[in-house]
This record gives C-alpha cells, sequence and structure tokens, in this order.
C-alpha cells in the first residue's frame, strides 16, 4: 500500500516542492522516516500517531516507511506532519489519494489540531511555481499564504476538516486574500513632535530622499533616538514588490504574526549594542536572517554605536555595499536580501558632552580619539550623512506647536523618490544611494564652480574615493530636492557639510 503527498520546504527565502511517499508493508510494525529529516521531523511520528488515535482513524499494524523527496537535501521543521498523516491514511485507503495539484503544510497536536508554522509565504510562491493550484494550512497561515496569486487556499482548524474536506463530507472554505493598497496612512510618531533641530530634520530628508546612510553625532537628550524612530514615516510606501520581499524575510523569521497577510509598513529594527555579529547578519544551525535582513526596505536603527563590539560593527561592510548577505553554514548556505537605510546615532565622547556647550567634558584629547577610533574608517565611508545633534533650546522646547508633520515631508520624498525611478528606469536600483560609480558621473554633473570647489575639498580634507562618491550622490539627492539639474555649489556645499565626522577631531 503506497501514497505519494505534495508538501513543500524552504531553504534561506526560496521555497521548494517536496514529495513525501508513505508505504505500508509487511512486518513488525515500525515507523521509519528517511531523505534526510532533522529531529523536529522525525518526531513527527509520535505526533502523527497520537493523532491519528485521536480523531479515531485506524493505526496500521505494519511496518510503515515515510520517504522525503528530494532525498539529498535536508527537511527541517515541523510542518511536514500534516502530509505524513494524509500519506498514512490516504496508503490503506481511509481517504482518497490527493492529486499532484494539492499541497499540505502544518504542524499537528496530539489531538489533531493544527498549529502554525514558519516560511509559508515563500513555500506558497514556490507552490504557484510548481503548478500547485490547492494548498491546505494552519488557518493562522491561510492570509499570509493566500497572498500568492493563482492558488487556492485552504485553512483548517484540524487534521479531520482536511480529511473531510478530501472525502467530500465538508468543504473548507478557502481563504480571501486582501489585496493591497499602496497608498497606507503612517500611524507611527511624527516628526511635528520634534522641536528644533532644523538641521538633522533637514539631514533626515536629505537620507529618505535619496536612500541615504545616516549619522547622528550629539550629547545626550538632543533627540537622537527620537529623530530615528519617525524616519519610516517620511519614507515613501511600500510597494506590493518591496512588501512581498519584506513578509517573505518575516516568515521565514517567524515573525509573522498569525492571521496577517501582507506586512504593509516599513521595518524599523534597533537591536542593542550587545548584539551578536552572528545576530546582525543572520545564521545559525539552519541559517536564519538577521536583523541586518530583517530591516530590509526599512530602517536598522544602531543607538550608541561606539558601544557596538567591533566584530558587529565590520560585519555590516559587506551588506551596506552589496545590499545582501550570505550565510553558510555546515547545513547549507542561504542568502537573503538587505537593502536598508542605517541610521547610527552616537555621543561626541565617552561622557557625552565634549563641544556641546550644555556641559563641561570630562574626557582628555586621547580618551575622545580612542572613542571616535571605536568606528573604524571603512565603515564611515559606507555612511553618506553625519550630522550633528544639537542641544535645543529652551524657546523651541516652550514653543505650543512643533515643526513640520511627517506627511508634510513624506509628500516631498515621494516626489523626489518618483523622480529617481523614472531616472534610473530599467537599471536595476530605484534611488540616488545606489548609483552606481561606472555612471555616477552621467547623472551628478557639476556646474565649474562647484566642480573646483569639490577639487579643493577633496585636496584639503583626504577624503577617499568612496567618500568622495558619496557626496556625489548626497549632492544628487538635495539638487532633486532643490528641483535643479545640474548640482551647483549650494547642493555641494550642503553635501560637503554632511561629512563632519571626516574632520579631525580638533575641527568639529
Amino acid at each position: 500500500m503506497y501514497a505519494h503527498i505534495v508538501s513543500l520546504g524552504v531553504l534561506g527565502l526560496e521555497g521548494y516542492p517536496v514529495t513525501v511517499e508513505a508505504h505500508l508493508s509487511g512486518g513488525l510494525p515500525k515507523f521509519v522516516m528517511v531523505g534526510l529529516p532533522d529531529n523536529a521531523v522525525k518526531e513527527s511520528s509520535e505526533r502523527v500517531r497520537s493523532a491519528v488515535k485521536s480523531l479515531h482513524c485506524p493505526w496500521p499494524s505494519s511496518h510503515i516507511t515515510v520517504n522525503f523527496a528530494p532525498a539529498d537535501v535536508r527537511k527541517t521543521g515541523s510542518l511536514y506532519d500534516l502530509p505524513v498523516f494524509i500519506g498514512i491514511l490516504a496508503a490503506q485507503g481511509q481517504m482518497p489519494q490527493p492529486g499532484p495539484h494539492q499541497a499540505f503544510l502544518g504542524e499537528l497536536g496530539l489531538d489533531g489540531t493544527l498549529r502554525p508554522i514558519d516560511g509559508t509565504l515563500p513555500m506558497a510562491l514556490a507552490a504557484v511555481r510548481s503548478g500547485i493550484t490547492e494548498l491546505f494550512v494552519p488557518a493562522e497561515n491561510a492570509a499570509e499564504a493566500a497572498v500568492a496569486e493563482g492558488l487556492t487556499v485552504y485553512p483548517a482548524r484540524s487534521a479531520l476538516d482536511v480529511v473531510r474536506h478530501l472525502r467530500g463530507e465538508q468543504a473548507l472554505r478557502p481563504a480571501q486574500s486582501d489585496g493591497y493598497d499602496e497608498s497606507g496612512q503612517w500611524l507611527g510618531p511624527d516628526f511635528c513632535d520634534v522641536r528644533g533641530q532644523t538641521e538633522a530634520r533637514r539631514a533626515m530628508e536629505v537620507a529618505a530622499a535619496g536612500g541615504h546612510n545616516l549619522l547622528m553625532m550629539g550629547p545626550p537628550g538632543t533627540g537622537k533616538s527620537m529623530l530615528a524612530k519617525r524616519l519610516p514615516g517620511i519614507l515613501p510606501p511600500l510597494s506590493y514588490e518591496e512588501a512581498l520581499e519584506t513578509t517573505a524575510i518575516y516568515s521565514v523569521a517567524g515573525l509573522v504574526r498569525a492571521g496577517t497577510g501582507l506586512i504593509r509598513e516599513r521595518p524599523f529594527r534597533s537591536p542593542h549594542h550587545s548584539v551578536s555579529s552572528t545576530a546582525l547578519a543572520g545564521g545559525g544551525s539552519m541559517p536564519r536572517p538577521g536583523e541586518v535582513s530583517l530591516a530590509h526596505n526599512g530602517v536598522l536603527f544602531l543607538d550608541e554605536l561606539p558601544e557596538f563590539s567591533r566584530d558587529a560593527l565590520e560585519v555590516l561592510r559587506q551588506p551596506l555595499e552589496d545590499g545582501r548577505v550570505t550565510v553558510s553554514r555546515v547545513s547549507g548556505c542561504a542568502t537573503y536580501p538587505c537593502r536598508f537605510m542605517l541610521v547610527a546615532a552616537m555621543n561626541p565622547c565617552k561622557c557625552g558632552y565634549f563641544g556641546s556647550g550644555v556641559r563641561e567634558c570630562t574626557c582628555t584629547p586621547s580618551a575622545i580619539d580612542r572613542y571616535r577610533q571605536r568606528i573604524s574608517g571603512p565603515l564611515l565611508d559606507r555612511i553618506d550623512i553625519h550630522v550633528e545633534a544639537r542641544a535645543v533650546e529652551y524657546s523651541d522646547l516652550a514653543a505650543e506647536t512643533g515643526g513640520e508633520s511627517s506627511a508634510a515631508i513624506r509628500a516631498r520624498v515621494e516626489t523626489v523618490r518618483r523622480l529617481q525611478r523614472e531616472r534610473y528606469a530599467g537599471m536595476g536600483f530605484l534611488c540616488n544611494a545606489h548609483l552606481p560609480s561606472g555612471i555616477l558621473r552621467r547623472y551628478c554633473r557639476l556646474t565649474p564652480v562647484a566642480q573646483t570647489m569639490l577639487q579643493n575639498a577633496f585636496e584639503k580634507m583626504g577624503y577617499s574615493a568612496r567618500a568622495y562618491d558619496r557626496i556625489l550622490r548626497v549632492a544628487r539627492t538635495i539638487a532633486d530636492l532643490n528641483e535643479v539639474e545640474t548640482i551647483g555649489t549650494a547642493e555641494l556645499m550642503e553635501a560637503l557639510q554632511y561629512r563632519r565626522m571626516d574632520r579631525p577631531a580638533a575641527a568639529k
């Protein structure tokens, strides 16, 4: 007696079809699983046995062999409980053999209830690519799976619900996709709550308009964290493609809330400075996405930047440059996208008050240098904008009204982002921050006076080639905000002011 059931697996962000074969033969009763199952898959034998008996279905008194194909790819997780359950019943003739267009996913409780699993969306997308038209999943995963177009998703609370549907006794109602609206309203913290900080607010707008990385430096209590938390509110809404990518990453990481479809807001990740390099880049015995990937299409905020370990900071260099990170382990290799905006905040020194005018600094010059040298030059080169957050004046704090609202700033940012999408259409990138060096000069033309100014600044400050490119990219964004095509002295001067950490400490 034999049955084969279609299921799915996921490696990194890519789903793939898995065939679960169940064979019942003579001999002493035994349950064997082959096809590179991990411990969670092997333990499904006991969950399936208990579920079958709890639902008053017959358990075969024979030798049971379950094979997972392809046999050369390790199968992980508890998602194969339901296909194994269906396979054993179908092999006994207790229910019809499901068709090749039907796939099954789900973890079983001992009483036969279905529990949610991770990675549903990537597997649902893989099902569509594989020609599968019907997918049976736990009810909590149905909204997520229904995002995949061309797939009928059946939510089930129990394995018995699936059996009754396949027998034609009681049909399950397909889950409905709720669609996607790209013009969603931001409901988070608003920029109108920020008092003062004119320069930092302008830098935030420039960073959002061009997708640039940003570093804020200032004494404690100046609102650096407050500004950073409001950055997602002035970024353009997620497009459908971006929402799909973001949701897939969170699905694999097990962070999609039950009953949730597509994630509609840009991610904002703020790991503690004690985070390890593995937690940032991703890893584990089976490769899992880290903070840089969870911030994909959103913001990664690192508060107290010099307090992060050197290993953790240096692991950011390759993701910032390439927009993807590859995690290699003995059990496999996975590549995750990580195109995020890095926003960092730091004090000017260990005590926090060097050059602030608020309180006397107690740090020695050598201590200030050591503190700032915790951030390497190559990492600083990859941060486009360095801005100072100054102490807020009493008059600003006491004012009855705050600054400009996030909605007003967002409107300008969206206009500039739309201009960049049209300018770089078909080139594989969407904003100025990702403009390749090879075509930088084509889109970042300077007036003769601005060209001379940049040459003088480059020779005086000793900028690196990477810093030179980033100055041009930021100047291009400022020119777009100012609605001019050629970069002039005003745009270039503002861009040069955003490279403050490139200067000697005595000049800051």
